[in-house]
């Protein structure tokens, strides 16, 4: 048995798709297909059901995959231990980001985990926190930044500071805003987010605490967009207090100071790869660089 067989079981499990495991493991489908064949024969037992629209796991893919994934852990954690032994630490890292760098201090950890591991090789892939929690899950990703509470046992959080929101509104309508109150908020249009967003959960609370439905004239997925959508008289929506309080002064928006939300920002990986050198070099990048933000 070899360990990319047990990489391909997994991911094929994963994705419940063998081109979609293909792709995430940069191989053709025959290739994935031909592994688990493989792997099939060496067990003696059937691990997949093929359907018209995918891969199901059959009893004994269920009963053997916890086992599996624990094999595959085992033997990474094996490998790390090797490199640490060498005083090695290389490789590459998929990182997922959100919001914008700066606030992330995205330079200054990456020059800090390459200052610490030269070899080290980092690949980042920007989204909203909602799609970077589904890669890391399904292991495309090795870590990367969340807004929001995470409930997943499966998942490790590190948490770096608590965001603020507020309501922010077109600087044509401040005497309107300044004088309404929850009811008449929710009546007017506002700039939404992708629901697996923080913003789109961060509002919907909002809302139903108060018992009230917002009306969403269009959707950005970007603080950037937004802000602009919100300049442009187009509607209201929730921002970051330091982008909104920044742009009042600048004469580009108003804030309603009636509400403000918080908003946790961590790191997140996942629980198996606790133990993972390059994890363990991520964090201790991002610990430095964060200890010293107040």
């Amino acid at each position: 048995m070899e360990i990319y067989q047990l990489r391909t079981f997994l991911t094929v499990a994963h994705t419940g798709h063998l081109t979609r495991a293909a792709e995430r493991l940069h191989l053709t489908q025959p290739a994935v297909s031909k592994q688990i064949k493989a792997l099939e024969e060496e067990l003696g037992v059937t691990l997949f059901e093929r359907t018209p629209t995918g891969t199901n796991l059959t009893k004994s893919g269920r009963l053997l995959l916890a086992q599996a994934e624990k094999t595959l852990t085992n033997a990474i954690e094996l490998v790390n231990m090797a490199k640490k032994m060498r005083g090695e630490t290389a490789g590459t890292f998929n990182l997922g980001t959100i919001i914008d760098p700066e606030f992330l201090r995205l330079g200054s950890v990456l020059g800090q985990l390459l200052a610490y591991y030269p070899r080290v090789d980092v690949k980042l892939t920007h989204g909203i926190s909602g799609k970077i929690h589904e890669l890391i899950s399904v292991g495309e990703l090795d870590a990367g930044f969340y807004l929001g509470d995470l409930i997943d046992p499966s998942v490790r959080a590190l948490k770096l500071c608590t965001l603020t929101y507020v309501v922010v509104a077109p600087t044509t309508w401040k005497e309107r805003v300044d004088k309404a109150d929850w009811n008449e908020i929710s009546r007017m249009p506002w700039v939404g987010t992708p629901v697996h967003s923080s913003q789109h959960r961060l509002v919907k609370e909002m809302f139903m605490e108060h018992g009230y439905d917002l009306t969403t004239v269009v959707e950005a997925d970007q603080e950037s967009s937004m802000r602009s959508l919100v300049t442009m008289g187009v509607g209201l929506c929730l921002l970051r207090d330091d982008i909104a309080y920044e742009a009042q002064t600048k004469g580009q928006l108003v804030v309603w100071n009636k509400t403000k939300r918080y908003c946790p920002l961590s790191f997140i990986y996942q629980s198996r790869k606790e133990t993972d050198v390059l994890i363990d070099a991520m964090k201790k990048a991002i610990q430095d660089v964060w200890s010293n933000v107040h």
